[in-house]
């Protein structure tokens, strides 16, 4: 064999060398094989397994493909599109849908009984990874993951920072004061729990 098992194999090598970087370029330039990676408005690493955006649409899917979701925790009151559920039912990921009212008005509040029971999903570690979204990704996500960094002991000054990172000018007091008040003494019990 000599001469031409070592040149085959070089030739191979050559090959699989420029076949792997022509993939790595497709993907730092956002494409892969299921085409451009758009990710959602807002979109961010929330924790280990634990991501949020604003709501995401048929140009996101690719990129929600990369996460390999178990879960998504929807927010808001409005029924979920179809084209969303069967993306959802195609990948096997499971819907948690609570239907938070959200008011533009100033001390209209966003119901904690609701922040609970998203959080509950959340904290169970057997639902990730998972996506929290509602429509902006701004108030509904933001007071969710503001009262998870609060079960996860950051300090308050820290948590309304990352809460303003995403709400910005639309940022609410009301929000804040639900997120500040939250009383986390009840998700003591969850032994199957992320990081509390």
């Amino acid at each position: 064999m000599g001469n031409h098992g070592s040149a085959a194999v070089e030739l191979e090598l050559k090959l699989r060398s420029e076949e792997d970087e022509s993939r790595s370029s497709r993907v730092i330039a956002g494409e892969g094989r299921l085409g451009p990676f758009v990710p959602p408005f807002n979109f961010a690493t929330v924790d280990r397994g634990v991501f949020r955006s604003g709501f995401p649409d048929a140009a996101n899917f690719s990129f929600l493909d990369t996460l390999q979701l178990r879960s998504v925790v929807y927010l808001c009151p409005e029924p979920y599109p179809e084209a969303n559920k069967a993306f959802l039912e195609s990948n096997r990921i499971r819907l948690f849908h609570f239907g938070m009212e959200c008011s533009k008005e100033p001390f209209d509040n966003i119901p904690e009984d609701k922040v609970r029971e998203a959080l509950e999903v959340v904290l169970d570690a057997r639902n990730h990874p998972l996506l929290i979204h509602c429509n902006r990704g701004k108030h509904r996500t933001g007071c969710v993951v503001g009262c998870l960094r609060k079960l996860q002991r950051w300090c308050l000054s820290s948590v309304f920072d990352e809460y303003q990172q995403f709400a910005a000018a639309k940022a609410r007091v009301s929000d804040q004061r639900l997120i500040e008040l939250f009383d986390t003494s009840s998700f003591k019990h969850l032994s199957h729990c992320i990081c509390i």
